[in-house]
């Protein structure tokens, strides 16, 4: 991009690059950035804020962003101060005390409610792990099912120290499935990028 004044509207990661840096950012919609129901939605939202201010010059060369909307507390200080570590120390220690990812080894189990609650019932749980669930998943896709064919999930937690026995526990239990041929259907994510 040539290096004079211009007024430069870009999407998410099409940023163009200016040789000298742009004078000002303005980053919209803060709010929207960080309001998902995602495990992830902190950290997604910093790394693009980072990436966008990382084209602005210098503040001391007159460089500056302005982060635009009510955005969530922890990734705003954390673009403020320029922190990206900071936050991901904060995010693991909240991560510990909850039991959710990466501090704990997940195992999603979801798909009709009679082979998932089968499957899980064969699960010979580690020291340490945990089921929650199975729940009704929401969505679109099962909203219209009636409710005897409507999906559920059931979450399966364990420390990291036993994350390999969860796995091939799981494993087990889904080729145990398979070779008796068990009606249903169960789709199996570990440690599956979201959760909600």
């Amino acid at each position: 991009m040539p290096d004079r004044p211009a007024l430069v509207v870009a999407t998410i990661g099409a940023e163009p690059r200016c040789a000298s840096g742009y004078h000002v950012a303005a980053l919209l919609d803060a709010a929207i950035s960080t309001s998902r129901p995602s495990l992830q939605v902190g950290e997604q939202a910093l790394h693009r804020w980072l990436s966008a201010a990382s084209l602005v010059r210098p503040a001391s060369d007159g460089g500056v962003v302005v982060l635009v909307g009510d955005a969530a507390p922890g990734p705003t200080q954390a673009l403020v101060r320029w922190d990206p570590a900071g936050f991901a120390a904060r995010e693991l220690v909240e991560r510990r005390e909850l039991g959710l990812p990466p501090a704990v080894r997940v195992a999603a189990l979801t798909g009709s409610r009679d082979a998932v609650e089968a499957v899980v019932a064969r699960i010979d749980l580690p020291d340490g792990a945990e089921v929650l669930g199975p729940v009704a998943v929401d969505g679109p896709a099962t909203m219209e099912l009636s409710p005897l064919a409507q999906e559920v999930r059931a979450v399966v937690r364990a420390p990291l120290a036993v994350a390999d026995a969860l796995s091939r526990a799981v494993k087990v239990s889904m080729a145990t499935r398979s070779a008796r041929r068990e009606g249903g259907t169960v789709r199996v994510q570990i440690d599956p990028v979201e959760l909600l």
